[in-house]
Formats: structure tokens, sequence, C-alpha cells
């Protein structure tokens, strides 16, 4: 997708408020992330299988759940409500995890919590593209996934520091996970506005825009931005083997959440001018360069030793994550019609979300029954493909 010659404009003030929504959500969930996996590893004797398990189910469900929610937003025309009730799930989950002392409990919490994040992805996507023009939503979608990944830095630095002060107390710490999650629901109430029912039909009523033949409409473009979404999906399972990885190359345990936070401060300061230089120059360029990334961080935590060369590929993972992720996102919102753009999202989401269970999956089993260094080989092939296809094949770039 190339843009046409944009202006340098000010961003819509309901984007920014979205972006610190997603901030401060993020410090929370990834203060939590950061801990989870040797968490459910190391206190809880789960192996690297239950781990992809657990990973996977959760993030696929999130990702599953924008389906529907995507469908009700384009239905009832209220992104905003919707948006408020996925944070306010994911607010009140996050007890849960400190009090959970089963390996069964955490599963479900995780899974909760990710209900939460599939149930306002879609609408506040959506949303995004709706108050923004369309020669500015590489950067609209780039800013809030900058915002988003700064409070996926600060929260696993955040634990990290909690860590030391509470002696390594992981329970403590995670109750500390709550009070960003409701200043994040804060912002969203109060600064975030939501622009109200649009695309009305002739007569003045509301139609339900989904239905399997608006799906066929959506175009060619669209469906080659999902299939793509999906690869790059199966080339890139759950981070959590990034932290157990780094934990069998000598870790501390009280560091682990500096994993997740290596990688979001590269995803953070790359995300934002990665959407305006795709505003400029097209997609196809940050999504080669991020699968070129994502085949270097995987053959260097399959064949690299030391906590050095493991940093270096999380901060290559991070790059590839800033690399692709906005801009896939900003292709769906260009690619999809506004009466339909909360479905789209909601689809593309569905297939990304069954990669991502597909691929934790198959990570965990190769993990335990192969090798860690196969699992990261498997990665890397997946990428390796993905590359060649999208070199091979050059597709009709819409204006």
């Amino acid at each position: 997708m190339r843009a046409t010659t944009t202006t340098r404009k000010a961003l819509p003030p309901t984007v920014w408020a979205l972006g610190f929504t997603s901030l401060f959500m993020d410090v929370s969930s990834e203060l939590i992330h950061g801990l989870l996996p040797l968490f459910l590893v190391v206190n809880l004797g789960a192996s690297a299988a239950v781990l992809g398990l657990v990973e996977g189910i959760a993030e696929a469900a999130a990702q599953i759940v924008k389906v529907f929610s995507g469908w009700l937003s384009d239905t009832l025309r209220r992104r905003k409500a919707l948006a408020v009730a996925g944070y306010g799930l994911a607010a009140v989950t996050k007890p849960l995890f400190p009090l959970a002392s089963t390996v069964a409990l955490v599963a479900f919490a995780r899974l909760v919590d990710r209900i939460g994040k599939g149930i306002r992805g879609a609408p506040r996507d959506a949303l995004v593209a709706d108050v923004t023009p369309p020669a500015q939503r590489g950067a609209a979608f780039g800013l809030r996934q900058s915002l988003d990944t700064v409070g996926a830095t600060l929260g696993p630095l955040l634990a990290i520091g909690l860590m030391a002060l509470f002696n390594d107390d992981i329970r403590t710490v995670l109750w500390f996970a709550v009070i960003p999650a409701v200043i994040s629901v804060a912002i969203l109430l109060i600064f975030v506005r939501d622009p109200g029912p649009q695309h009305l039909s002739a007569d003045g009523a509301k139609r339900v825009p989904i239905k399997l033949r608006d799906l066929g409409g959506l175009g060619g473009f669209y469906w080659f931005v999902v299939g793509a979404g999906a690869v790059f999906t199966l080339a890139r399972f759950s981070e959590a083997f990034l932290v157990i990885r780094a934990y069998g190359a000598g870790l501390p345990l009280a560091l682990a959440p500096a994993v997740i936070a290596v990688m979001s401060i590269v995803f953070a300061v790359t995300a934002y001018p990665v959407g305006r230089l795709q505003d400029k120059f097209g997609a196809r360029p940050p999504l080669l360069a991020g699968l070129t990334a994502l085949i270097a961080a995987d053959l260097l935590l399959a064949f690299g030793s030391g906590l050095v060369t493991v940093f270096l590929a999380i901060g290559l993972w991070g790059l590839h994550l800033g690399l692709t992720q906005g801009v896939l996102s900003a292709l769906v919102a260009h690619a999809a019609p506004a009466k339909l753009r909360g479905t789209a999202f909601g689809v593309f989401g569905l297939t990304v979300g069954v990669a991502t269970l597909a691929a934790s999956l198959v990570a965990g089993i190769l993990w335990d029954a192969v090798s860690p260094e196969a699992t990261f080989l498997t990665g890397a092939g997946f990428a390796g493909a993905a590359l060649v296809a999208f070199l091979a094949l050059r597709p009709v770039e819409q204006a």
C-alpha cells in the first residue's frame, strides 16, 4: 500500500488518548507477563509444552474474540463502549494473578485477561481509523503502537525494581499491576471521544454489516493482508520462550522482565517512524526488513551462547515487531471499507489467533521433545519461507 503525498499535521487527540490508554494497560500487563513464564516453569513446575499451550490459547482467544467485538462495533457504531468493556475486563482480572497458586488458575487468569484484550482490540483499531485521515493512518497506528510499547517497556522495568524492593516476592509484585490498569480505564472513559453512529442506510436505519457476501466483498488486497499476517505469526511464537531462553543462558530470576523490556524498547522506538515511512514509501520495504530481522533473531537464539548474544537477538525480535505490526494494522484499515472496518480487524485477528495457537504449541513441543534450538530454527524456517514468498509475489498495492 502506497499513500499519496502527505502533509505534516497533528494527529487527532483521540489517537493520543487511545495510545495512552494502551500505554498504561501495557504497563500492567507486561509487569505480569515479564514474570509469568518463570513463575509457571520455575515456581509451579510447568513444562515448556504447557507454557506454550497456556500462551497459545490465551493469545489465540484474544484474537478470535476480535471477530465478534469487531462485528458488534460495526453493528452498534459504538466503538468506545466495547473498548471500555475490554479494558475493564482486563483490569478486573489483574488481582487473579497474585492470588493464583496452581497452573490452572494462572491459565484461567491469563485467558480472561486476553479475552479482554480481544474485546477491545478491533473496536479500538477501528476507532483509530475512523478518526484519522487516510493519509495519516500509518503514522496514527505507528503512534498508538509506540505508546502501547512504551508501556510494555515500563512494565517489565517496574517489575525489576519491585522484585529488588520486595526480595523476589513475585506475588507481592504482581499486586502492583492493578494500579496502571485502573488508570488506563480512567483515561479511556474521560478523554476518548467516539464519533458515534455512521454509515446509515438510505432510510436512516442502522444495518448489520456482517454477512458472508460482505466478507467476500472485502477484496483480494484485504485477503492478501490477512494471509500475510498469518504467515508472520506462524514464524513468531510467544515471547514467553524468549524469557525462558534467557533464563537458561544465565539471567537471574529477578531480571527476567528485562527480556520483555529490551524487546519493547526497540519495538517502541521503531513503530512510529516506520509508520510514517510506510505513509511515504509503502508497506513492502518494512515487511521484508521485518522478516529479515526475525530470521536473524531466531538464528542467534538457536546458535548463540551467552546473555549478550541472547539480548542482541531479543533486540532484533523487537525490531521485527516495530517493522511489521503497525504496518499490518494500517494495511487492514486501508483495505477495508469504513462500514466493515471493525469486522475486518476481527477477521484479521481470528486468522492471526489461529496461527498464534499453532506456533506456540509447536514451539513448546519442539522445546521439550527435541531442543530449544529446534524451536528457534523452525521459526527461522517459517520466516525464510515467508521472505521468499514476499520477494516472489508482488501484490497489487492500493493507492
